[in-house]
């Protein structure tokens, strides 16, 4: 679709171009709508060529996928937004939404356009080559019909653009391949020369087939219009077969034929006409459930005959490229063309039709990484797609391995492979944390063999990260991949609570970059998720119509559904931490009960090691939406944190002080007292946060190194509490009880002892009114009506306006520590 321009003034950058259009400038509209200081499009510059014209088609991934098709003319592109990318056949012509002309140098552009420009998201050429007009190119293209041949790596032949009578606010065209051998159709002339025959139109299959790729999401579509397929745990393939000559593909293209030739003989024994196939290769375990280490194990071993292809579409068969056709036409044609004919090694994965949230849901129950959901009516486009979508059951994707580090104590072989991935530039490096688990003895010792091989003296990223610990580290030149299942991305772009799966080598590295979750929503251009319908969520809320506040009304799927919506805010402050909820099975107005420990009746909760609190039944986890939602299903309402992670426990990271105020106190003194906090902590050389505690108070959050016992860290918090006391004592008391804080706040210190928690940010709170914790700047406190500003019904509106995490320095602030110094100020 036509990207749409922005409404709001753009910088004084904008203010030259309407000078130009004035003057009769054909880039002047251009200019008008790009902040070139945010976007890194090239300016608007008309120059004149003296070689051959060029062109270039460009997929535009902006709020809706389309194909931008720029012809070279009078000194800059013109530009037309096409819905669908340009089709080979005759008989399908391509509308096209004439936009403003581009300079020539936006022919070589690639990359990402920010978010909050005009026709934000990423641009990659799709084709380019050269054209060669029919006639006067000026000429018809003012009369409104261009006929023309293309010379590119994907489109050739003769073509014309034809300008409609239809009353629109941009021009729009209608862009016609026309045939090939001479015949022109209704709307061309008749070339002036016999172009070359398009590859696609020949009897032979072409001899590339880009895959199409699905983009990750967390929530799932509407059902209507939509089916789900399983989602498979091993390598993509692309089967190509022209008679007896059967070839099969990865994903990036490498030729693995010898590794399938079971697979391959199947197929020249049915007999099948030339076609391209789109599949899975698969071997399943003793549950009979896709493993992807199985996979790999009958790679090494040559273990050909486990292994099976299951076959999803069909975007070339017999002569006719399909990829156009809607993918029901395309599936019905694979089941068709199969029909008796499917083999233990080659099978065909159907469709599957129903609700998608309660089929992702009951795939993450049966132990399957996740479903895949397609719209009935996509074209087969290369390269990824919202039309295809994967829901999967918890974080995984693959990463450049960059280094190792030395193991320690009885551990064999290495100690944790660092990770990476590249840019979309596909040149810089980031640096993405580093995993230790999920390691056999075996693995350990055989890999390190591999690594031996490929180190080198520098890191391959730049700074060099700093992994942590004591650990040797060694680099290695980025060659390898590994895939890696995670809980979550930190705020400064590491996994947390990452464990391995298996190495890669059907991808490449430089191919991999971070991968995303986007909202389930189709307009990509929203950054903020919205509120997912309960047929999304991941696990299935039973009476859900239960009211769990009668002041506001909020209902059991309503929260369900405000967990799932902001989780991607909350998990983060979630992961690594016990976690302990607070339930009302009946609603807030009924029974309510805290639990800190594990209860296999709450699904999707994760259960920690015992010894982490011995004498107790296991301490629990969550570290996806799944476990949110899970908790909601048995009557969760709040969630509180420990001020440690799990696997160092011993340490916490932060000490929280809690503002409760007492009788006649109100939220204005309550925010004058968490400003006087920041300002001692502040002169302490500590950085501290803020946020709204969704009940009457404030909580101030400082981070620490993780060095400290308990007792330090909670006698720290003692001492600040008992400062504040004796120096403003008509404002703080540090002593409990009700009669000691009348007028005054209690600086609560004691949630710093070990196993003492603090309600998370983002939870809700199991009050009147449903309010939640929220993260606030410290320049916002003064303008906020109270600790309740926002409830399950607007904390989402909230976060939609953000423009920056309030809390965004906090990583940074986390290698904090405090010293016998500050103690010795403090009690002075």
């Amino acid at each position: 679709m036509p990207r749409r321009a922005s409404t709001k003034p753009t910088n004084s950058t904008s203010a030259k171009p309407d000078r130009r259009r004035k003057s009769g400038d054909p880039l002047a509209a251009y200019d008008a709508k790009r902040d070139f200081s945010a976007t890194p499009e090239p300016r608007g510059k008309r120059s004149a060529r003296k070689h051959a014209l060029r062109y270039v088609v460009q997929r535009h991934d902006a709020s809706h996928l389309h194909y931008d098709f720029r012809l070279e003319l009078d000194g800059t592109l013109r530009s037309w937004a096409l819905p669908k990318q340009p089709s080979p056949d005759v008989s399908r012509p391509r509308l096209a939404v004439q936009v403003e002309d581009h300079p020539l140098a936006y022919a070589d552009f690639e990359g990402d356009i920010p978010a909050g420009n005009y026709g934000a998201g990423h641009v990659d050429i799709w084709d380019r080559g050269t054209w060669i007009p029919d006639g006067n190119a000026s000429r018809d293209y003012a009369h409104g019909k261009l006929s023309f041949t293309l010379q590119g790596e994907r489109l050739s032949g003769h073509w014309t653009l034809v300008r409609t009578d239809k009353p629109a606010r941009q021009p729009q065209w209608l862009l016609i391949h026309r045939h090939d051998d001479g015949h022109a159709s209704a709307h061309a002339k008749p070339p002036t020369s016999k172009p070359a025959t398009s590859r696609r139109s020949s009897i032979k299959p072409p001899d590339e087939v880009r895959p199409m790729l699905a983009t990750l999401v967390d929530q799932a579509p509407s059902s209507e219009g939509w089916h789900a397929e399983l989602k498979l745990d091993g390598y993509r393939v692309l089967i190509r077969i022209a008679g007896s000559d059967i070839r099969v593909f990865t994903r990036s293209g490498q030729d693995w034929t010898h590794r399938f030739q079971p697979a391959v003989a199947a197929l020249r024994e049915r007999g099948l006409p030339n076609a391209w196939l789109d599949g899975e290769a698969v071997v399943t375990n003793e549950r009979g459930l896709p493993d992807f280490q199985a996979l790999q194990r009958a790679f090494d071993e040559d273990a050909q005959s486990a292994i099976v292809i299951y076959v999803f579409d069909l975007p070339w068969c017999n002569g006719k490229d399909l990829r156009d056709a809607p993918l029901h036409e395309r599936q019905a044609r694979l089941a068709s063309m199969f029909e008796g004919k499917e083999t233990d090694a080659v099978r065909v994965l159907r469709p599957i039709a129903g609700d998608l949230g309660s089929l992702w849901h009951g795939a993450c129950e049966a132990g399957l990484e996740g479903i895949m959901v397609k719209r009935d009516d996509s074209t087969y486009v290369d390269g990824r797609s919202d039309a295809w979508r994967k829901l999967k059951c918890s974080q995984r994707q693959e990463f450049v391995v960059v280094g190792f580090t030395e193991p320690s104590g009885s551990r064999q072989g290495f100690g944790a492979l660092l990770l990476g991935y590249y840019d979309d530039d596909g040149k810089t490096l980031r640096y993405a944390g580093k995993v230790g688990t999920g390691f056999d003895t075996e693995a350990l010792l055989r890999m390190r063999k591999q690594l031996d091989a490929i180190e080198t003296p520098r890191p391959s990223l730049s700074p060099a990260p700093r992994p942590g610990g004591r650990a040797r580290v060694h680099w290695l030149r980025p060659t390898l991949v590994a895939e890696v299942r995670f809980a979550e991305w930190t705020r400064d772009g590491h996994v947390r609570q990452a464990s391995f799966h298996a190495m890669r080598t059907d991808k490449p590295a430089k191919e991999i970059r971070r991968e995303t979750r986007r909202s389930g929503a189709v307009d990509s251009s929203k950054e903020m998720p919205s509120m997912p319908k309960s047929s999304a969520l991941p696990v299935k809320i039973t009476h859900g119509e239960r009211v769990m506040d009668t002041h506001s009304g909020v209902t059991k799927v309503e929260l369900a559904e405000y967990y799932a919506a902001v989780s991607q805010w909350m998990l983060p402050h979630l992961a690594d931490r016990p976690v302990a909820v607070l339930r009302a099975p009946e609603g807030i107005g009924g029974e309510m009960f805290f639990q800190k420990h594990a209860a296999k009746t709450i699904t999707g909760v994760h259960v920690l090691d015992p010894s982490l609190d011995p004498d107790h039944e296991p301490l629990m986890q969550i570290i996806d939406t799944r476990g949110l939602v899970g908790a909601v299903q048995m009557g969760s309402v709040e969630f509180h944190t420990w001020n440690a992670r799990s696997d160092l426990i011993e340490r916490p990271d932060r000490v929280i002080f809690d503002l409760d105020p007492g009788k006649g106190v109100t939220f204005a003194q309550i925010v004058e007292g968490a400003q006087l906090i920041r300002g001692l902590l502040d002169e302490l050389g500590l950085k501290a946060f803020v946020k709204t505690s969704g009940g009457k108070g404030l909580h101030v959050v400082t981070p620490l190194a993780r060095r400290h016992e308990w007792d330090f860290a909670k006698g720290f918090a003692e001492a600040v509490a008992k400062h504040m006391a004796h120096v403003f004592p008509d404002r703080f008391t540090a002593t409990m009880g009700p009669k000691h804080r009348v007028g005054k706040c209690f600086i609560d210190y004691l949630r710093n002892y070990r196993g003492a928690t603090t309600v998370c940010a983002y939870s809700a709170r199991a009050r009147e009114g449903m309010a939640v914790s929220m993260p606030v700047h410290w320049e916002e406190l003064s303008e906020l009506p109270g600790a309740d500003a926002w409830t399950v019904r607007n904390a989402l509106d909230r976060l939609t306006a953000l423009k920056q995490d309030p809390w965004a320095e906090y990583e940074k602030a986390s290698q904090q520590r405090v010293t016998k110094t500050m103690l010795d100020r403090l009690r002075d």
